[in-house]
């Protein structure tokens, strides 16, 4: 039986989702700090109104043709890091960044039909278009192949299995495991935790006790069925996929910082990566995590280092690709 058989899930009215939403926020403002929420949602009125300034100013001077901006599709897993790295680039005034909460491309965190994404792309006048569909992670080939002006890259951000879990239960909860629940149950029709997950995934999932499964258990199994489809769609063999890991952004983040911008065709400047506090980012011990679960996740950690050290091995410290 496929994951997207049952019901479909009716989606909550515009009152009962801005509430969630509301309630959501005070939690993480309690237990996150007002400081740590408004960095990382970017809600200081005074950054962003600097930011629009200089984006303005920059397309007057030295603003592209209509139709020769770049797109690029940062995706993943939500809590990968992929904030932080998107902060030094939203701040560069010929990049044109299009965040989850972005109404004009997104609803409820999905995005919008694909017209909505092209006509952004071609009346964009920066060098690049960045856009975060982390929900719509599966269907990153699919977005490759639009047909805008300049071919689109995409990035598909891989943090920590403890790390991510970590973070994802702290500020979500068990939302990582209700969605394995409904995959289990058939009952996961519409969602996009769900789309286009291979059927062994799908009996992966189903082969658990998702009754006696825990929150950080769940997290781990849901980082591995979801960084699965980074080789399920087959984006681990094409050149215009980068596999970029948050780990070795804080670890080094000039030189990861770097290679992106060698990816994106974009001139790199210190600036990009100063706001990041250079660190070990898994230095905290290691989740209870089902032994099994476990195993998998040491798997798939092991698939996505090949990945990471081929594509570190084909650029010299500067970013510049080895001839």
């Amino acid at each position: 039986m496929s994951a997207t058989r049952g019901a479909t899930r009716r989606e909550p009215g515009r009152a009962a989702y801005t509430a969630k939403r509301i309630a959501r926020h005070v939690h993480w403002a309690r237990t996150e700090g007002i400081g740590r929420l408004i960095e990382e949602d970017r809600l200081d009125p005074r950054e962003r109104i600097g930011t629009a300034v200089s984006k303005w100013r920059w397309r007057g001077a030295h603003g592209v043709a209509p139709g020769m901006a770049l797109p690029v599709y940062v995706v993943g897993l939500q809590r990968s890091g992929t904030n932080m790295l998107l902060r030094g680039l939203d701040a560069a005034p010929e990049v044109e960044v299009h965040n989850e909460n972005d109404r004009r491309l997104f609803h409820r965190f999905r995005m919008r039909p694909d017209e909505v994404l092209l006509d952004v792309v071609a009346r964009s006048r920066h060098r690049v278009v960045l856009v975060k569909p982390l929900c719509d992670s599966q269907r990153v080939d699919e977005l490759l192949e639009l047909p805008t002006g300049i071919p689109g890259r995409a990035v598909w951000v891989v943090r920590d299995v403890d790390d991510r879990a970590r973070s994802e239960v702290s500020k979500f909860g068990d939302s990582n495991l209700a969605a394995l629940r409904r995959i289990a149950a058939g009952e996961a029709d519409g969602d996009w935790q769900a789309a286009r997950l291979p059927a062994a995934a799908v009996e992966l999932v189903r082969s658990f006790d998702m009754d006696a499964m825990t929150p950080d258990s769940g997290a781990a199994l849901f980082w591995c069925v979801r960084n699965g489809l980074f080789f399920n769609l087959g984006l681990d063999a094409r050149d215009d996929v980068l596999l970029l890991s948050y780990d070795d952004l804080v670890r080094d983040p000039e030189a990861t910082m770097r290679q992106l911008c060698c990816f994106i065709d974009f001139p790199w400047r210190p600036d990009l990566s100063a706001h990041v506090e250079r660190r070990v980012s898994h230095g905290s011990r290691r989740l209870a995590i089902d032994p099994r679960v476990r195993e998998l996740c040491d798997a798939m950690t092991a698939r996505l280092e090949q990945v990471l050290e081929r594509q570190r091995a084909g650029a010299d410290p500067a970013g510049k690709e080895q001839g």
